[in-house]
C-alpha cells in the first residue's frame, strides 16, 4: 500500500473517518480468525489499524509480524504498537526498528500495564524507560514516524486526579506524540472534558475517541474493571435484561455504539477509534447504522 501522506494530515483532514485496533491472537487459530476481520473491514477504508500486545508484552513478536503483514499484504495503513514493558532500550530500538523495516510509518507508543498485572505496582525494566513520554521521545529520535499516545476520559487508573493525568498526555505531545486515542468509554460528556482538559494544558493534537461495541456482558465488564472503571449504569440498564440472549445483546451493543458515536460526531470529535475484539460484524453494524457514507 502507498503511505505517502502522513498520517497526521489524514487525521486533520475534515468529515468523519474512522481506525479500528485489533487484539493480539495467542494462537494460529486465532489469528486466521483475526485475518477474516481485516479482510471484512479493509473495504470500509478506514485511516489506520492497529494490534497491541498481550499481556506483559506476551505476543510482540506475532504483533510486530501481523502489522508487517498488514502493511505489504493489505491497502490498510498499519500503526505498530510499542510499550516499555518488558523491553530495553536497544530492544526497543531494535522493534522499531522492524517496523521501519516492514514498511510502518507510524507507532503507538505505550507505557503498557505493570508486568505483574494490573493493579501492582509498575516497575521500569532494567536498562527499559520509565513512562510513555520518554517512549515517544526516543522513537522520534530514531526516524519520521508519527507517534500516537493513549487518553483516558476517566483518567489513567493511576493518575492522581484528572488534571495530573491531562498534563501527562499534554506532555506526551509536547514530546512529539501527534495524535492519542481514548480507551474505550460509554459517556460522550467524559470525552469532551478530557478534550478540554488537555487543552487547558497547551495539548493540541487530535483525541479518537476508543468505541467498543458490546458483545458480550462477561466481557466488557472485565474490561472496563482491567481499565479502572464501572460500565455505567445506564449502559448496564439496557444490557443485563438481554444476558441470555446473545444475539439481542449484540443488537443492543451495537446500538448503544452508535448512539455514541452519533453525539460524538455531533459534538465535534475528529474520528471514531474501535476496539473490533477481532470481529468485523459488530463494528460493521455499528458503521453502517450511522450512515456517514465510506471515508476517502
Amino acid at each position: 500500500m502507498s503511505t505517502s501522506a502522513p498520517l497526521r494530515d489524514a487525521l486533520d483532514r475534515p468529515g468523519p473517518s474512522i481506525s479500528f485496533e485489533f487484539f493480539p491472537p495467542k494462537d494460529d487459530a486465532g489469528e486466521r480468525t483475526l485475518w477474516t476481520s481485516i479482510r471484512d473491514l479493509e473495504p470500509l477504508r478506514p485511516a489506520f489499524v492497529s494490534v497491541t500486545y498481550g499481556a506483559g508484552g506476551s505476543t510482540r513478536d506475532r504483533t510486530v509480524r501481523i502489522t508487517g503483514r498488514i502493511a505489504s499484504e493489505t491497502t490498510l495503513r498499519p500503526v505498530g504498537h510499542l510499550t516499555c514493558v518488558g523491553q530495553t532500550c536497544d530492544e526497543l530500538r531494535t522493534t522499531i526498528g522492524q517496523y521501519a523495516t516492514a514498511g510502518v510509518s507510524d507507532v503507538l507508543a505505550l507505557r503498557g500495564d505493570p508486568p505483574g498485572g494490573v493493579g501492582t505496582r509498575w516497575q521500569q525494566h532494567p536498562g527499559g524507560l520509565a513512562n510513555a513520554t520518554e517512549l515517544v521521545r526516543l522513537v522520534r529520535r530514531l526516524g519520521s514516524f508519527c507517534v500516537g499516545v493513549a487518553a483516558f476520559t476517566r483518567g489513567h487508573r493511576e493518575a492522581p486526579s484528572l488534571e495530573a493525568d491531562a498534563r501527562v498526555l499534554a506532555a506526551k505531545a509536547a514530546a512529539g506524540a501527534e495524535f492519542a486515542v481514548t480507551q474505550f468509554f460509554f459517556r460522550a460528556e467524559e470525552y469532551f472534558a478530557l478534550v478540554e482538559r488537555a487543552a487547558a494544558h497547551g495539548c493540541d493534537v487530535p483525541v479518537l475517541p476508543g468505541i467498543m461495541p458490546v458483545t458480550s456482558l462477561g466481557q466488557v465488564t472485565t474490561m472496563a474493571r482491567l481499565s479502572g472503571f464501572e460500565v455505567p449504569p445506564e449502559v448496564m440498564a439496557r444490557l443485563q435484561p438481554l444476558a441470555d440472549n446473545p444475539a439481542a445483546l449484540r443488537m443492543e451493543g451495537a446500538l448503544i455504539a452508535t448512539e455514541l458515536c452519533g453525539e460524538l460526531l455531533a459534538g465535534g470529535a475528529p474520528r471514531l477509534h474501535f476496539y473490533t475484539l477481532n470481529r468485523s460484524t459488530a463494528t460493521r453494524q455499528v458503521f453502517a447504522d450511522l450512515g456517514v457514507g465510506v471515508p476517502a
